[in-house]
């Protein structure tokens, strides 16, 4: 058996036991497959991305696991990882590349420890599922999601991670939400996406766009506290749809605050490409000993 270094960093937030916590192993070289779903499983974090050497002197190779399955872009574990490695002096600010199974993607990293990554290209469309369906796995009147549905239909989109997105009218309704997640795991299936992104316009801060709740129970996490690749796809969908008057440059989504996890993810897009940044902070910094192929136990010091 043998140690690597794990950390739990919490994405889009000033400050720790905020925002999104992520797992970060930040040199993966070497471990299979299995072993990183195992290590994901321990550190319990909804993801956990696991950073091995890329192509060039500024790309690392990442990749992405839930307590149960390998996903292929995560967008707080990114802004997470990236944030971790300047930290510790790994990485100098300026552009990177983080090849991932959703493609090789930029991520800036700021003198100000701010970090953007771009997303995949959106992918926006139609789907065919009634408000009734939607507003009974969300817990919520149905009227709540129709006041909206005329002019922001429910839609699938994905910048690298699927969703289902809901508008729903006000703040109150998407906070007395009462989610049935087979019901949500079951839309999602209907809607081929790996989570149901419920927003309103209706935000707390004064300088937020929208808040939001995503609930992904088919990849294994029944509220996600701040999700960076449901952001960027919510920007591009309401860009498409020119749901805010003239033009904008920034799109402020906070998140989290019904978790006691407050976290907010800004999003620059122009309907296709999208881009989401924030700060992280770590949490936590251990070793975790990594069980040979044969080995069940993994420990944590």
């Amino acid at each position: 058996m043998e140690t690597r270094r794990a950390l739990l960093v919490d994405a889009f937030a000033d400050e720790p036991l905020s925002g999104n916590p992520a797992g970060v192993v930040p040199d993966a070289a070497g471990l299979t497959e299995d072993q990183m779903r195992a290590v994901a499983s321990e550190l319990g974090a909804s993801e956990t991305a696991f950073v091995r050497p890329g192509d060039g002197n500024e790309s690392r190779a990442v990749r992405y696991f839930t307590p149960e399955e390998e996903v292929d872009l995560c967008g707080h574990a990114t802004i997470a990882t990236y944030a971790a490695l300047s930290e510790r002096g790994a990485i100098d600010p300026g552009e990177h590349t983080a090849q991932t199974a959703a493609g090789d993607l930029t991520v800036e990293v700021g003198e100000d420890g701010q970090i953007w990554m771009e997303q995949a290209a959106a992918e926006v469309e139609a789907v065919d599922l009634d408000h009734t369906d939607a507003a009974d796995a969300l817990g919520i009147d149905v009227a709540a999601l129709r006041d909206v549905g005329a002019d922001l239909p429910l839609a699938r989109a994905s910048t690298g991670f699927p969703v289902l997105l809901v508008p729903v009218n006000y703040f109150e309704h998407l906070r007395d939400a009462s989610p049935d997640q087979g019901a949500i795991a079951d839309l999602c299936e209907r809607a081929d996406a790996r989570g149901l992104y419920a927003f309103t316009f209706d935000a707390l801060d004064r300088e937020s766009t929208l808040h939001a709740r995503m609930f992904a129970p088919l990849a294994g996490i029944p509220e996600d506290p701040v999700t960076g690749t449901g952001a960027g796809a919510c920007g591009a969908y309401l860009r498409r749809h020119g749901a805010l008057d003239g033009e904008f440059d920034e799109i402020v989504v906070e998140q989290g605050h019904l978790l006691d996890r407050p976290g907010t993810v800004r999003v620059e897009t122009d309907g296709r490409d999208v881009r989401v940044g924030g700060r992280a902070v770590t949490a936590m910094e251990s070793e975790i000993t990594v069980p040979d192929e044969d080995d069940d136990d993994i420990v944590v010091a």
